[in-house]
């Protein structure tokens, strides 16, 4: 990679997605860029790629950034996103705040603002996130090209043109990995209760996960057909899925989850 393969990029926001972003381009290449986070632990991401600022006062005269991406709290999307505006035009707005339209974000920088809206997930943090983005209207092929690069540098990308899908999206892979964990979780203190010691049961509930996971991705099979093929008739296994697929449990617990989730996403929007 040449040391201009990300261009320039205005960051808003160090936080745990923001600053994973900001790994990954930096290992492809990051241009003179500058991020924007008050907190005084941001200050730890500058370097000689990057000038970290606490507001956007004090962004640099006459920088001129390639995308300006937003990995703020949707929360605070009104009173932060109007700080930009001046850099519509030839910049792209990449937003990650999840359940924040486009529509909602253009009101805040301009009829004339280029947007797309993304959810990447946590994994991003080891670069095995997947994330999926939304052009909005005027989003030009260079610029949507552009949010391709920044967003492969975490994980796999996917692309929807309807705008709704996202609120779903968000439910499975954006809140998915606090799922996964709470199975890690769950497993461990189960495993305890049966009275294996803490460390092995510490050992056994994240291998098994982050294990299997591997397994899952490195398979061309249906998650369905690995899991029939490790439950024996009769066996442990299955004695186990007997208890966690009931109508009444894993099957519509994980329903009523992921719209649960579905909905607080369209309610962000608001």
């Amino acid at each position: 990679m040449t040391a201009s393969a990300i261009p320039p990029i205005l960051l808003v926001g160090c936080g745990r997605m923001g600053s994973a972003m900001l790994a990954g381009w930096r290992e492809r290449g990051l241009a003179s860029s500058v991020a924007v986070d008050p907190a005084p632990a941001a200050l730890a991401w500058a370097g000689p790629d990057l000038t970290v600022v606490a507001e956007p006062a004090a962004i640099p005269s006459g920088f001129t950034p390639a995308a300006v991406v937003f990995a703020v709290k949707p929360q605070n999307a009104a009173e932060t996103l109007p700080l930009y505006r001046r850099f519509a035009g030839p910049a792209v707005f990449l937003s990650i705040m999840a359940g924040r339209t486009i529509g909602g974000v253009r009101v805040l920088l301009g009829d004339g603002a280029a947007i797309v809206r993304a959810m990447p997930n946590t994994p991003a943090a080891v670069r095995q996130g997947v994330t999926v983005a939304c052009p909005g209207a005027g989003v030009g092929v260079a610029q949507r090209a552009l949010c391709e690069r920044l967003l492969q540098a975490i994980g796999v990308v996917a692309w929807v043109e309807d705008e709704a899908l996202l609120d779903p999206v968000t439910a499975v892979s954006g809140s998915g990995p606090a799922y996964v964990f709470l199975l890690a979780e769950l497993m461990e203190q189960a495993a305890r209760e049966q009275g294996i010691p803490p460390d092995l049961a510490r050992l056994l509930a994240r291998q098994t996960v982050s294990g299997s996971g591997a397994l899952l991705a490195a398979s061309t099979e249906d998650a369905a057909a690995l899991r029939v093929a490790v439950t024996s008739p009769g066996g442990t296994t299955e004695r186990a899925l007997a208890v966690m697929m009931a109508s009444d449990a894993w099957p519509a617990a994980v329903s009523r989850a992921i719209a649960a989730a579905t909905a607080r996403s369209r309610e962000l929007a608001g």
